[in-house]
């Protein structure tokens, strides 16, 4: 619960008393993934968005043709889940796997509903990650849609250099909207050019 309370402290302009940890606390549940495990399967509904304390998950799409198209990598001190899903309880287009063993937090969207009633540190934190996931989401549509394939790469590892180490090179093509072949070849031009 240590990095969920530096999390919150983090994100929060006043921090978090220790009173309103203890409560925070007693909202989230502690679950263990195994690697390939799932967190959610495509059809299910959303129910908890999950905090990583340790490990990593990838959340993705299937199309039709069998192809899987990663839309979200994370890690720790990341939040994992379909907020669509989540929020009107509706059935996920998403899978999300543990692609390492993986231990994280759990809290359902009633108790998030019931925490901002309690807990102004938590409501403010909340704010400032979802800031955030919409910056990230409108950078990452702007670059999917008019950025070359050298400069989406160039721009996800000046962004998460952390995911390098952590996902195969299949995956980060994946999540780039590039092929594997694509990515080999951007990664010998970089290397040529050092």
């Amino acid at each position: 619960m240590e990095q969920l309370l530096d999390y919150i402290n983090q994100h929060s302009s006043s921090g978090i008393s220790e009173k309103d940890f203890e409560t925070v606390k007693s909202y989230f549940t502690h679950k263990k993934l195994r690697k390939k495990q799932y967190f959610l399967q495509e059809g299910d509904i959303c129910r908890h968005f999950g905090f990583i304390l340790k490990g990593s998950m990838r959340q993705y799409t299937v199309d039709d043709k069998g192809a899987e198209h990663v839309i979200q990598l994370a890690i720790e001190n990341w939040w994992v889940g379909d907020r669509e899903s989540y929020t009107m309880s509706t059935p996920s287009v998403y899978n999300i796997e543990a692609w390492e063993d993986t231990e994280l937090l759990m809290i359902s969207r009633q108790d998030v509903l019931e925490l901002f009633q309690r807990c102004p540190a938590f409501i403010e934190t909340v704010k400032m990650m979802d800031d955030r996931n919409n910056i990230a989401n409108q950078r990452r549509i702007t670059s999917s849609i008019s950025a070359s394939a050298d400069k989406r790469y160039t721009d996800f590892i000046n962004c998460y250099p952390n995911l390098l180490e952590r996902f195969p090179q299949h995956i980060i093509a994946s999540y780039l909207g590039i092929t594997k072949d694509t990515l080999s070849r951007i990664k010998r031009q970089l290397l040529q050019k050092e």
